[in-house]
């Protein structure tokens, strides 16, 4: 289609232009009125996923006794594929920054479902209902609670590959993981939907308020289960009473009674591609130039990291909004079948390399 791949060449490179090339999720029947982001965005938010997945939960226990939850895809059982065997490559999904599951991130989840992946869902501390049992939450760009689930995942897993898929601000947290990581990782391949590459100035800039109020009531309501416990350690009169996601972050993290901090040794510290000359696994981003939550491509998108560093590649489209790269057909996004048809190509040729050079395959 009107895609375009930016990376820096190389074999890799070579064969995922030829695989997306072939893929059929690039070619034609776009959204009918590809020039309205703001519409594609509320389509995909709005409307539920066919059909209802079936959610297994798990909670795990951090080393300071926080939890996480991992959010197990295990049906409808009536998917083609059923779910993977004990070899099948497993999918970690990271929703936005807010902890939303969107419509979107099931139903990539599902259509990985369908093809033998096995999905799990990554919720950070007090989102989406994992109870909050230490009065801290998990910073923008801080990956340790990251690094322990996918820990979890690999000793359960542990002839499996694993792969990682974020959505639009949840890319942070990926992206600063890949980068504190390099070669540790333990990530065969990770791709990126709608990333905010630049958090600080993502959260001066501001949004449009069709999103970020949504975001920031829904944060508030998450928050406010929690008044009693976060009371020690934040104003919470100031912190429900924030006007603005850049307002709520400084104060539930700059603000802080316990560790007060200016905002920009948050950002210091928390900042996605602060370590991303170390990244050591192949990313693919796939990103709009119409992207209305992002900001404008020309200041937002790092366009010399995808020239210098062979590890990331940018995907990008003239239109498709945030995370809604919708099509004609109902209950679609082409970005979901780009993505698992990149991770396939992934897995091909590094099949392949293994084969030409000889290398017995990792335990």
């Amino acid at each position: 289609g009107r895609c375009r791949l930016l990376c820096k060449p190389s074999a890799l490179a070579q064969h995922l232009v030829r695989s997306l090339g072939r893929s059929a999720a690039l070619r034609g029947g776009r959204w009918p009125w590809p020039r309205w982001p703001q519409l594609q965005m509320l389509w995909q938010l709005l409307q539920p996923p066919e059909p209802e997945p079936v959610v297994a939960r798990e909670l795990l226990q951090l080393p300071d006794a926080g939890l996480v939850a991992l959010d197990w895809l295990v049906g409808p059982w009536g998917a083609a594929g059923g779910g993977g065997g004990v070899s099948s490559p497993v999918l970690l999904l990271i929703p936005n920054a807010a902890g939303k599951v969107t419509r979107g991130l099931l139903q990539l989840g599902l259509r990985a479902l369908e093809r033998g992946f096995i999905p799990v869902i990554f919720n950070r501390r007090g989102h989406n209902g994992c109870p909050l049992t230490t009065p801290r939450l998990q910073p923008f760009g801080d990956p340790g609670d990251l690094r322990e689930a996918v820990t979890y995942l690999r000793c359960r897993h542990p002839s499996a590959s694993l792969l990682a898929v974020s959505e639009g601000s949840g890319s942070g947290l990926l992206l600063a993981y890949l980068g504190e990581s390099g070669s540790s990782s333990r990530l065969a391949a990770a791709a990126c939907l709608s990333p905010i590459f630049r958090g600080r100035d993502w959260f001066e800039a501001g949004m449009p308020w069709l999103y970020e109020w949504p975001l920031l009531l829904h944060l508030k309501q998450g928050l406010s289960r929690y008044a009693g416990a976060l009371a020690e350690v934040v104003d919470m009169d100031r912190l429900l009473g924030s006007r603005s996601l850049r307002e709520l972050e400084e104060t539930l993290f700059c603000r802080s009674r316990s560790r007060p901090s200016s905002w920009e040794c948050y950002w210091e510290r928390n900042e996605p591609l602060r370590d991303a000359d170390e990244a050591a696994v192949p990313v693919l981003c796939l990103c709009s130039a119409d992207d209305p939550v992002r900001g404008p491509a020309a200041r937002s998108l790092p366009r010399e990291l995808f020239r210098s560093s062979p590890y990331f590649f940018l995907l990008l489209t003239p239109h498709g909004g945030h995370c809604a790269f919708p099509r004609r057909r109902p209950g679609r996004c082409w970005a979901h079948e780009a993505v698992l048809e990149y991770f396939r190509a992934m897995a091909e040729f590094l099949r392949t390399e293994e084969r030409r050079k000889g290398l017995p395959r990792p335990r």
